[in-house]
């Protein structure tokens, strides 16, 4: 048993997943990962974020999975037109394996996402994700913003 949290921002970090229809996407999203034969446990977002924590099968590689999410929920919110402007994911994304007793912990603090970060920002929680599980990055180019003109 596999269990994976994907953490993946919206481009540029912009909060564009609006509270209206963000249970939708939770839905399509899951719905996604269940259509391909994965064990969907907690997903949550936040305007600029998302997190979800499934129980990954290998019969696909991780990368093409999410891949797959990703895409096909930009398309869902731009051909529903949820966002004045292009929806799209930042390139990349956080992915974290869980042993099974830390599964119901892990989905706890997915539901929680709203309270926790009264606290903190989703770059301080993502760059602690990083470094809780060993994981060189770039400060600096971690999850780019564009440059200004």
């Amino acid at each position: 048993q596999i269990h994976i949290q994907v953490v993946t921002a919206v481009k540029y970090r912009q909060a564009l997943i609006h509270t209206e229809w963000k249970h939708s996407l939770h839905k399509y999203m899951t719905g996604t990962i269940q259509n391909h034969k994965h064990k969907f446990i907690a997903i949550n977002s936040m305007p600029d974020h998302i997190h979800f924590l499934f129980g990954f099968r290998p019969h696909q590689s991780l990368s093409d999975l999410v891949g797959i999410v990703k895409k096909e929920a930009s398309e869902w919110i731009n051909s529903n037109k949820l966002t004045e402007k292009q929806f799209r994911w930042q390139e990349g994304y956080g992915a974290f394996s869980y042993t099974k007793s830390l599964v119901n912990v892990v989905a706890t603090y997915i539901e929680n996402q709203e309270t926790h970060h009264r606290k903190k920002s989703f770059l301080e929680e993502y760059e602690e994700l990083l470094d809780e599980f060993g994981i060189d990055y770039d400060q600096i180019s971690c999850l780019k913003l564009p440059e200004s003109s």
